[in-house]
């Protein structure tokens, strides 16, 4: 009877299972993602197409994601205009309810206020204006980076490269296909 080492049956028995199960997790992994991506684009282009495939498409959904979510964010500004106007409807209340008062001096303080309001409104769309216009140079910068850097390999060896129908353009989406590098 043969002695065999801990590594020879670490090697022989334990290496192969433990790298079919991290394989196994893995690809449960992508799987997951696949159906979530299908979900939230509510296409199912996504869930015939290869993992390496999948996996662009998904970078792809979330910068698009991330960019959309950029721009819909509350913004310190948004909290400044809110404060602003309640401090003004304040005033007007304030001036409204103090006796001795003149109609003269409220009208002159919350035209003054409006202005202000007016001329701060101005100044912050100028900045929203700028910062859009950096924002849409850096996406088509990026967006020429991601087309031109080839993300896979031209002969992978998946289904994709046999000529299957999930690999054929027309089955994936125009947003997802624009963005992504494809040997055909």
């Amino acid at each position: 009877m043969e002695h065999v080492s801990k590594t020879q049956l670490y090697l022989k028995v334990k290496k192969p299972l433990l790298e079919r199960q991290r394989r196994a997790r893995i690809n449960k992994c992508l799987d997951s993602m696949k159906h979530i991506v299908a979900e939230l684009q509510d296409s199912n282009a996504i869930l015939h197409m290869d993992k390496a495939e999948m996996l662009e498409a998904t970078i792809a959904h979330l910068r698009k994601t991330k960019y959309i979510n950029n721009q819909n964010k509350y913004t310190p500004v948004d909290g400044f205009r809110n404060g602003y106007i309640n401090a003004a409807n304040e005033v007007s209340r304030v001036l409204a309810s103090t006796r001795g008062i003149s109609a003269q001096l409220g009208k002159t303080v919350m035209t003054h206020l409006g202005c202000q309001f007016s001329r701060l409104q101005d100044m912050h769309h100028q900045q929203e204006m700028k910062i859009a216009n950096q924002k849409t140079n850096y996406m088509q910068q990026l967006h020429v980076s991601i087309s031109s850097a080839p993300l896979s390999p031209a002969s992978s060896g998946y289904h994709s490269d046999k000529g299957s129908p999930a690999s054929s353009p027309s089955s994936v989406p125009e947003e997802i296909r624009a963005e992504l590098w494809r040997p055909w």
